[in-house]
């Protein structure tokens, strides 16, 4: 999962039920035609899509993004390796993903209690 030290150099995901891709883009640092290719190489990545074959990102689907980009740009795995590293964590996903989104949402009201106290 994309390490704690990481989350800093990537916006915070705002609390919304559906992204575009080019929202996902932008909270990834990943270009759109990456994302296209990656849901190809990764069984994980669904989107939702709708007329015209929109896609529309889920806030798992986000961080899974986050995840596949910090294996293959952070940690140096090939698109295989990463690919066999994510379906061995299976198991483990659902539990690695809510503490990433328990940090996320720490993150979050730490922000918005520094707002308020100003």
């Amino acid at each position: 999962m994309l390490e704690p030290s990481h989350n800093d150099e990537l916006p915070s995901i705002p609390g919304k039920r559906y992204f575009t891709i080019g929202e996902v883009s932008e909270l990834c640092a990943v270009k759109p035609h990456v994302l296209r290719y990656w849901e190809q190489e990764f069984p994980q990545l669904n989107p939702v899509k709708r007329r015209g074959n929109r896609r529309y990102y889920q806030r798992q689907d986000v961080l899974m993004i986050r995840q596949i980009r910090a294996l293959l740009y952070d940690q140096g795995f090939t698109i295989g390796g990463a690919r066999q590293r994510l379906s061995g964590e299976e198991a483990r996903d659902d539990t690695t993903q809510y503490r990433q989104l328990i940090r996320q949402m720490i993150s979050e009201l730490e922000e918005v209690l520094q707002v308020l106290r100003k």
